[in-house]
């Protein structure tokens, strides 16, 4: 009976929390809508071309962190870096479109039953924390130009600890200590760096001896929250010029995420870790070597 009556408990906490997740997309859409209609005198607002490009990329990046909870940030922020978007843009629209792409992936997840209530509850607030000092920090402190050779060294690191993540053996049972700063650390960089909070959060928590599956979904879900808060922040100090890559990414990552939470269950990490670990190297020492030389 106190199974039952916990398994419960944990049910209506896990609908809340899908409630809570419905209402912050649709405010932040509503905001979204307001600040682009005011703004229609100031900016042009034209559709080109480069709107496919990123549909594409928020397509293809937010099917990879569906199915392993990582590298959505990592993947768009090196793209968006690539074709000359500034640092506080780039991670700015990352971010936002996140919201929506995490939210529909985060609720697929907990549809799914993909999700360790526990494990979420130690990470998202410190998580949120993180995200929302780092948002500040790119927006309004680093100097976009000085920055942009660091965070994609930054990225390059981040590719390689996807890849060494994916040989090492998990325990084989959890051991879940310090989770308050693996999520201030993992929010703070993924809001300074544009990605992070998957290669770093869900890397460890796995490699601690957490089931991937529950990991994965979990993580997803917290990044959610970690995404609204910093792009709250975002909104103080970023205007909406970046509006063609955030509606890009948003279109194409809404697609993608349930296919994300469902593919969790077919193709083994290790492999998807590795092939994602090398896209985000390659990637970064291009857009280094565009910076440098």
């Amino acid at each position: 009976m106190k199974r039952i009556a916990l398994a419960l408990s944990e049910n209506v906490q896990m609908k809340f929390i899908a409630y809570a997740m419905i209402f912050m997309k649709i405010s932040l859409l509503g905001i979204l809508a307001y600040r682009i209609t005011t703004g229609l005198n100031q900016f042009n607002f034209t559709f080109d071309t480069i709107l496919l490009y990123y549909i594409g990329i928020g397509f293809l990046a937010q099917l990879v962190d569906g199915a392993l909870g990582m590298a959505y940030g990592a993947s768009c922020t090196s793209m968006l870096l690539g074709l000359g978007v500034p640092p506080a843009y780039a991670t700015a629209s990352v971010h936002t479109a996140e919201v929506f792409t995490t939210g529909v992936s985060g609720l697929s997840h907990i549809y799914f039953g993909n999700i360790d209530k526990k494990l979420f509850f130690r990470i998202v607030l410190t998580g949120v924390l993180g995200a929302m000092i780092g948002a500040y920090l790119i927006s309004d402190v680093f100097d976009g130009k000085m920055i942009k050779p660091y965070i994609s060294i930054y990225m390059i690191i981040l590719g390689s600890i996807i890849i060494s993540k994916a040989f090492k053996k998990r325990p084989v049972e959890p051991q879940n200590k310090n989770l308050g700063l693996l999520g201030l650390f993992g929010g703070f960089l993924d809001s300074v760096g544009g990605g992070g909070w998957g290669p770093l959060v869900t890397s460890n928590l796995i490699s601690k001896g957490n089931a991937p599956k529950e990991t994965i979904g979990t993580v997803n879900t917290a990044e959610f929250f970690v995404s609204f808060f910093s792009t709250g922040v975002f909104m103080l100090f970023i205007d909406i010029q970046a509006w063609q890559a955030i509606a890009g990414l948003i279109i194409g990552g809404v697609f993608a995420a349930p296919l994300g939470a469902f593919l969790v269950k077919l193709f083994p990490p290790k492999t998807i870790m590795i092939s994602v670990g090398v896209l985000v190297v390659l990637l970064n020492i291009w857009n280094l070597s565009k910076v440098l030389f």
